[in-house]
């Protein structure tokens, strides 16, 4: 990974922030690739997956529904670079 250097301890309290988001949101992330992605997402709550329970180890992955796809996604607690929300 090159450039972007992120502050774990940032990172897994912007986790923290975004599992208490009620409503649509934007994070910006790191992928496995490098690469930097950002999606608008929406915490789905207790909203059953459609493969059932999710087997990432929610330490460190956080799901959530991409609505510009309109699919889940899984996002690495450790890479998250911003977080930005709609406040009404």
């Amino acid at each position: 990974m090159q450039g972007n250097k992120i502050d774990v301890a940032q990172s897994r309290s912007k986790a923290s922030t975004m599992k208490k988001i009620d409503g649509d949101f934007q994070v910006t992330f790191l992928k496995k690739d490098g690469a930097v992605r950002k999606m608008n997402a929406r915490m789905m709550g207790d909203i059953p997956l459609k493969g059932g329970k999710s087997t990432l180890n929610p330490e460190q992955y956080t799901t959530v529904f991409d609505t510009d796809k309109r699919e889940y996604r899984a996002v690495n607690n450790d890479t998250i670079i911003e977080l930005t929300w709609v406040s009404e």
